[in-house]
């Protein structure tokens, strides 16, 4: 497994040099922790795993043996063990980069996802270093978690990440396909008739990525001619169409809502398209009810507030804008739109407080020369 694979290399890498080793029978923590090391480096790992055993329990903090004997056993893939070793082992190095990633890969094979994402943010904090195979890993395994605690579009954006830095397009198909489909699975967890739709949609993806928009719109069409009637694949044709002939996309999202009729970003999406057409008493409906789907959501908030005040509710409209920025202050749009409505209810004070933040955020977007 590709994982458990890079992860090999890392903990042999991060290998330091060991003492000659005394394999005899040990009594003390030295002795023992000697036999380990060797063992470990002769790749005789049931041995070695014994040896680490033994030298924690003599020394329970050893800092060595939490690390090897975890990786050793995330090997072997008795995960909740490494799980809780490598969670002593972070205690005691809190900045190790490589302890929260093997710790975070540990709890997702225990499925314990919430606390793998964070510990694998975590480790993107600390850095990885130059092991690009380990840290493509990292990303992917982010990326999927990303996608079954449904943050959809921060996974799309990591896993076109992956494919620009070489990542073989096999390896993400179907994860960028759960993605673009809203589908809140892993990998593993996709039902085997939906496999094909699943890659229809992330190849449909790849191409757009890749601005081969005829060859995109084609697995479009060939996925809803397919799956007529699931959810999420009229979404996707409907998102195309929107940019490339916008009335036949406005009928493939309310063919999408007709199916689901909880899809939030199809009623997002056709939100939006009305406010660029000014037609912003289509957009009020559809506005509200994304937000009752999800009041935290601030894109919400954002469309709502955008469409309050295209019809002239300024107090309204700002308020929601407000609302929207406080739950996303890192996006600018949100920001311009504050910006706008500022400075047409002559509030110039804080239009001019905006633009600030805009260009502190620029500031910090910026990549190094």
């Amino acid at each position: 497994m590709m994982l458990r694979a890079a992860v090999l290399a890392w903990a042999l890498a991060l290998a330091v040099p060991s003492f000659s080793a005394d394999t005899k029978p040990a009594a003390t923590f030295e002795q023992v922790s000697r036999a380990a090391k060797a063992a470990r480096d002769q790749n005789q790992d049931a041995e070695a795993i014994r040896l680490f055993r033994q030298g924690l329990r003599l020394k329970p903090d050893w800092d060595e043996g939490l690390w090897y004997l975890g990786t050793l056993l995330y090997e072997k893939e008795e995960f909740a063990e490494a799980r809780d070793l490598l969670r002593h082992f972070v205690a005691q190095n809190p900045k190790s980069g490589p302890g929260w990633a093997i710790l975070a890969l540990s709890e997702y094979h225990t499925r314990e996802y919430q606390r793998s994402l964070e510990h694998l943010q975590r480790c993107q904090t600390y850095g990885v270093g130059d092991r690009k195979e380990l840290a493509d890993s990292v990303f992917y395994v982010v990326a999927v978690l990303l996608t079954r605690l449904e943050q959809y579009d921060d996974a799309m954006t990591l896993l076109f990440q992956l494919r620009s830095a070489g990542q073989a397009e096999a390896n993400i198909i179907e994860p960028l396909g759960l993605a673009a489909l809203r589908m809140p699975l892993l990998p593993a967890e996709i039902p085997q008739d939906r496999r094909p739709m699943i890659r229809m949609a992330g190849a449909g993806a790849l191409a757009l990525e890749g601005q081969h928009r005829e060859e995109a719109e084609q697995k479009f069409r060939d996925m809803t001619a397919a799956y007529p009637d699931e959810p999420g694949v009229h979404f996707l044709l409907g998102a195309f169409l929107l940019d490339e002939r916008p009335e036949n996309g406005i009928s493939e999202m309310k063919r999408e809502l007709e199916i689901s009729p909880s899809h939030l970003a199809a009623r997002l999406r056709l939100a939006q398209e009305y406010i660029r057409q000014q037609n912003f008493g289509a957009a009020l409906p559809l506005a509200q009810q994304a937000l009752e789907l999800d009041p935290k959501d601030p894109s919400a908030h954002m469309v709502l507030g955008e469409t309050l005040v295209g019809k002239g509710g300024l107090t309204a409209g700002i308020h929601e804008l407000e609302t929207a920025r406080d739950l996303a202050p890192d996006l600018t749009r949100i920001r311009w739109d504050l910006v706008r409505a500022y400075t047409a209810a002559d509030r110039g004070e804080d239009a001019q407080r905006e633009k600030q933040e805009i260009e502190k955020l620029n500031q910090q977007n910026a990549k190094p020369e």
